[in-house]
């Protein structure tokens, strides 16, 4: 049903992935939109090990919201910063693509316990944390990828 990476030479290792995924803060997320376009966004996350979901936050309405309710497949994209080899102009790239659908956390306490846990990858100031949760909780959607298929590739860019 999903296609491999055709360079198979380029193929990262279920670990390189997973690292990608704990340490990267931003990737694309892309949801089938309005009239047929895809929308992809930036969008912060957190990688949960335990479960090898992914999570995110999101204001009740918007663009994002709507395309999820309607169609619950969604891919999304990270990559690293990328290295150059020593005289090389150009950057070698790891970039991960996951596939898979999106629900909304239900449980609101299992919801904060997720923001908590997205925070700090961002901050580990506690007490802000828990202050902006306090704040915001009731009007932030959560959401859940459960991923259905994973690649990750590395591609040097020259």
């Amino acid at each position: 049903m999903f296609r491999e990476v055709a360079r198979k030479k380029q193929v990262l290792t279920s670990d390189q992935i997973i690292e990608i995924l704990k340490a990267e803060k931003r990737g694309v997320l892309s949801v089938q939109g309005d009239n047929g376009y895809p929308y992809g966004l930036p969008i912060n996350f957190w990688y949960n090990e335990e479960n090898g979901y992914i999570y995110f936050h999101s204001g009740k309405k918007g663009h994002k919201t709507d395309a999820i309710s309607s169609d619950n497949k969604v891919s999304f994209c990270v990559y690293d910063e990328g290295y150059r080899k020593d005289g090389e102009w150009s950057l070698n790239i790891s970039s991960v693509i996951v596939f898979g659908r999106m629900h909304t956390v239900e449980d609101s306490e299992k919801a904060n316990q997720i923001y908590r846990s997205m925070s700090l990858k961002y901050t580990s100031d506690i007490e802000y944390i828990d202050s902006e949760i306090q704040k915001f909780a009731k009007d932030t959607v959560c959401y859940e990828l459960q991923p259905e298929h994973i690649t990750g590739k590395i591609v040097n860019e020259s």
